[in-house]
């Protein structure tokens, strides 16, 4: 996608709703900045829009400056300079009134060892001033059974897997209906099966109304379970916009599958068809730039050549660009993909 570092793919002023009102920005930055001691820039100037509603997925590699950026939106740490708005409110300025509307689970859970899963519940439950201590239990016993811990409920926490501990951190975040869910890195610890739990549930909260606020260094979480997505690299903000728009600004790439693999790469390449690789009868390329601004008057024009050529053709078509391929087009960077 083209777009300069911190460019937004939608409206800096919030994602148009269906009916095309503007939907209001429950998370907003501008020019947020944080610089540690020792002159470390750890968030350069980010300007930032979430809407309300969506599940945003903030993603990059580690030590790009994600945690850094939810601790300051959770007034943990003061920003260097620039300014940040939670729920219409600044921050940190306004932590006491926003927090209680805010479930987060940040940098992994801070759980006491010595206690329970349900009693660590209960102690974080009981620190929310505006909680009902008369609805405790139920609400400890539903968050419980929604990640997944219940049979585990009366175990020590210490001896919790990390897979386990992340899931009673989530546990902890999901005591309350929130207005904000903030999640750090959610499915770090889990099996494959734990990590699709947390997606199902993630897509639950927010269909209940709940704006999911999710960084990730998984391409593929992102891709699965956000409605909109921002890029950092290096602290800084690539770009911003719909999951949907941020793929398909990315190349998709040419499949040509054919016994003449040897004399299609050759015939592609003349074509101006890019990064040719080859896997058995399989040979896929970077499609021109062009085929993106006209594709049904230059893919035909390839498929052509091809026969003219004498090459085979089994079959031939594109593939989406993905969030993977929109990062690397962008950065120039890898990504972690696994998911």
């Amino acid at each position: 996608m083209a777009a300069a570092p911190g460019t937004a793919a939608s409206a800096a002023g919030g994602a148009a709703s269906p009916a095309g009102a503007a939907v209001p920005a429950v998370i907003r930055t501008s020019g947020l900045t944080k610089r540690f001691r020792g002159g470390q820039l750890a968030v350069d100037g980010l300007d930032l829009t979430v809407p309300g509603g969506s599940v945003f997925g903030f993603l990059g590699p580690n030590g790009s400056g994600k945690t850094t950026t939810i601790r300051m939106l959770m007034g943990l740490i003061a920003p260097t300079s620039g300014a940040a708005s939670v729920l219409g409110s600044p921050m940190p300025q306004s932590v006491s009134a926003v927090l209680p509307r805010v479930g987060a689970l940040i940098e992994g859970p801070a759980l006491y060892g010595f206690l329970s899963g349900r009693d660590n519940l209960v102690r974080f439950d009981a620190a929310d001033p505006t909680a009902d201590p008369r609805t405790r239990s139920r609400r400890v016993a539903e968050a419980l059974d929604r990640v997944g811990l219940a049979a585990a409920a009366g175990k020590k926490a210490r001896a919790y897997s990390l897979g386990m501990k992340q899931r009673l951190g989530l546990a902890s975040a999901l005591l309350r209906p929130r207005e904000l869910l903030v999640l750090d890195e959610p499915t770090n610890g889990l099996d494959p099966q734990g990590m699709r739990e947390i997606r199902a549930l993630v897509r639950e909260v927010a269909a209940e109304g709940t704006t999911v606020f999710l960084s990730s260094h998984l391409l593929d979480e992102i891709e699965q379970v956000c409605t909109h997505a921002a890029v950092m690299s290096r602290g800084r903000l690539v770009v911003q916009g719909t999951v949907a728009e941020l793929a398909a600004g990315a190349r998709g790439r040419l499949v040509v599958r054919t016994p003449d693999a040897a004399e299609a790469v050759r015939v592609l390449a003349a074509h101006g068809v890019a990064d040719l690789r080859t896997t058995g009868d399989r040979v896929d390329g970077e499609t021109p730039a062009e085929a993106a601004a006209d594709p049904d008057a230059l893919l035909p024009k390839l498929c052509a050549a091809l026969v003219e050529a004498g090459v085979r053709v089994r079959s031939f078509g594109t593939e989406r660009g993905s969030l993977e391929d929109a990062f690397v087009a962008l950065t120039g960077e890898g990504f972690d993909v696994a998911g």
